[in-house]
């Protein structure tokens, strides 16, 4: 079986690549939304992140992927609860998919079979601790909006039915990717994304003439390719586990909080989940950097992607969101 396309490989496209690894290097920060043209490694992307993602550790067998066998759910029933290292789950929501599938549901089969009422796990059970991939987020029925919503708010799945009363935890890093032709998202959903980040064709005949000869590469000598771009893949994972470890000790200034303070009240965003969510991301590109400290060039590195999807629309301003936050941050980081 082929694994994806190494993160790596992926020609340009540098913010989006930034912004998923920043979410692997503190994923709360809250997720990323990816909009733009048809065929611009919009799903590529998300899948190889994976390859990136350090091991986490885990009860085996267990369907929330519990670090502890304490945590364990009772309605897990596991004979065994020995931990053992494993990837970061990645799991992909599908457009259409029923409440039951996201949810979990009973085992009919169980049911049927030995008159058991049990607990079949769903979607947000496998996605605990890990990434929730939506595909076309923009076209997700209403009602599965609603319920990830929920989820994500409270970080716990709840399943009220059939007789059952379940609750587990639902942590995850939610990712959507969609076409913005094709509609927008709910301002409610919209807000849940930490970072937003628009992406587009290559402009450049050198951009798309390398974009050709890496696919090319991958599809008809998959194997040289591979070790390749697996040994640039491994670099960036490792440089993932070092900053996990330097967040943790790495200051923040009052001068950054100010700075990150004037820009969103400038900007006029709404509430202040963008100003922790700048902060976060500051942090945590401070930290793929190896700086001991928040400074302004990290700020004005990752405001677009934070702010963008957080302002409110300006008839009197043609400017694309993005372009409002640059013109801001320039004036006022300047």
């Amino acid at each position: 079986m082929k694994q994806p396309f190494p993160f790596s490989a992926i020609v340009g496209q540098e913010e989006m690549k930034l912004s998923m690894i920043l979410t692997a290097i503190d994923p709360s920060i809250g997720g990323v939304l990816v909009f733009g043209d048809r065929g611009t490694g919009k799903s590529t992307a998300v899948r190889a992140l994976a390859a990136l993602l350090p091991q986490i550790t885990r009860v085996e067998g267990c369907p929330v992927n519990s670090e502890k066998s304490e945590d364990v759910p009772d309605w897990a029933k596991l004979d065994t609860k020995t931990t053992s290292l494993g990837p970061t789950p990645v799991v992909d929501l599908p457009l259409g998919v029923t409440e039951d599938r996201v949810t979990g549901a009973l085992d009919i089969e169980k049911a049927l079979s030995q008159g058991e009422k049990a607990f079949q796990s769903g979607l947000l059970a496998k996605a605990n601790r890990g990434y929730l991939y939506i595909d076309e987020v923009n076209l997700l029925e209403d009602h599965i909006v609603d319920l990830l919503l929920d989820v994500a708010q409270s970080g716990e799945n709840v399943v009220e039915r059939e007789g059952l009363s379940i609750r587990h935890p639902a942590r995850f890093v939610l990712v959507g990717s969609g076409n913005p032709e094709e509609g927008e998202l709910r301002p409610q959903l919209l807000d849940r994304f930490g970072l937003s980040v628009e992406v587009a064709s290559p402009t450049t005949v050198e951009e798309r003439v390398e974009v050709i000869k890496r696919r090319d590469a991958f599809e008809t000598d998959y194997e040289a390719f591979m070790v390749r771009w697996k040994a640039e893949d491994v670099l960036v994972r490792g440089q993932i586990e070092t900053a996990r470890t330097g967040i943790k000790t790495l200051k923040t200034t009052d001068a950054a909080l100010t700075d990150i303070a004037q820009l969103c009240l400038k900007l006029g965003a709404d509430g202040l989940r963008g100003e922790l969510t700048l902060l976060k991301a500051a942090r945590a590109f401070a930290a793929y950097r190896e700086d001991t400290a928040i400074g302004r060039d990290h700020i004005r590195a990752v405001a677009p992607m934070a702010l963008r999807h957080r302002l409110r629309r300006d008839p009197l301003d043609d400017a694309g969101s993005g372009t409002r936050v640059t013109r801001v941050v320039e004036d006022v980081l300047s």
